[in-house]
């Protein structure tokens, strides 16, 4: 059944992607609470990204998963809460904290790891669409590298006349 966003096309686009987002986010969350697991899919990007690379500084982080410096230390700070995540001082810049996964943090990683394997099969199907929705999601990333939505906007205004 469509509505009024639905039909809306493009000017909607950030909603829907807003709403898709939400719908992958709670699915995650019961998946995760159906192996037991207490773990809330915000906590993916550093968990994941600290996996991969065990020892980081917050703006490596922060470039690592493409959120804003501040976004970052708050997500930080609740999974050091969790005891997920530790920090240490780097040796050769005091200024500067370095992040890892703490034993629990690598603990609850291991148990994931089978779970995330399950997610990307589910999540194959549902994006092995005609339109592939990740590629097109990297497509348009790279696009907005180029030139944003804003600076758009602004070079169509002035050599279009349209007024604000």
């Amino acid at each position: 059944m469509s509505n009024v966003i639905d039909e809306s096309g493009l000017l909607a686009i950030s909603t829907r992607l807003q709403r898709l987002s939400d719908q992958l986010r709670k699915d995650g969350l019961k998946i995760y609470e159906s192996y037991g697991i207490l773990f809330e899919p915000k906590w993916f990007p550093v968990i994941y990204t600290l996996h991969k690379k065990p020892v980081l500084s917050v703006v490596e982080i922060a470039n690592e998963i493409g959120y804003t410096h501040p976004s970052t230390i708050s997500l930080l700070k609740e999974l050091e809460k969790k005891r997920l995540i530790k920090s240490k001082k780097d040796k050769t810049d005091e200024r500067k904290r370095l992040l890892y996964l703490s034993p629990d943090g690598r603990i609850l990683v291991e148990k994931m790891l089978p779970i995330w394997a399950l997610m990307v099969k589910a999540l194959e199907q549902l994006t092995n669409t005609t339109n592939n929705l990740m590629k097109a999601i990297d497509e348009v990333e790279h696009q907005m590298k180029l030139q944003g939505f804003f600076q758009r906007a602004t070079l169509i205004k002035e050599h279009k006349g349209i007024n604000s």
